[in-house]
């Protein structure tokens, strides 16, 4: 069948950090977890007289329904570089999803 709709892999990257008596972080590699999603370019924009030679870039990440991880807290590498999850991604009601995706995940950074 032909898919329509391109999807792309992207990392999503999870800090696995333990801790030891004292609360403090040891062996703190994060994880990787690929994941085929659709990637759409999101708004990029000034940061403001504050940060003169800023912006802030974004994307729109659709996860696919087999996806069952929670995203809130991770950092998405995408197309090579990496963003923060913004807030707490909920999933879209499999009612309302008759497609393959079913949680749109926004993406940021800033740079300058």
């Amino acid at each position: 069948m032909l898919n329509l709709i391109p999807d792309e892999e992207v990392a999503v990257i999870r800090d696995s950090a333990r801790l030891d008596d004292l609360g403090e972080p040891i062996d703190s590699r994060p994880s990787r977890e690929a994941v085929r999603c659709v990637v759409c370019p999101g708004p990029t924009s000034d940061l403001g007289a504050a940060r003169p030679n800023g912006a802030r870039i974004a994307y729109t990440l659709h996860f696919p329904k087999t996806y069952r991880g929670d995203l809130r807290g991770c950092s998405v590498e995408v197309r090579g570089e990496a963003f923060d999850v913004v807030g707490d991604p909920m999933r879209t009601t499999e009612a309302a999803t008759p497609g393959a995706w079913n949680m749109a995940v926004e993406v940021a950074r800033a740079d300058g």
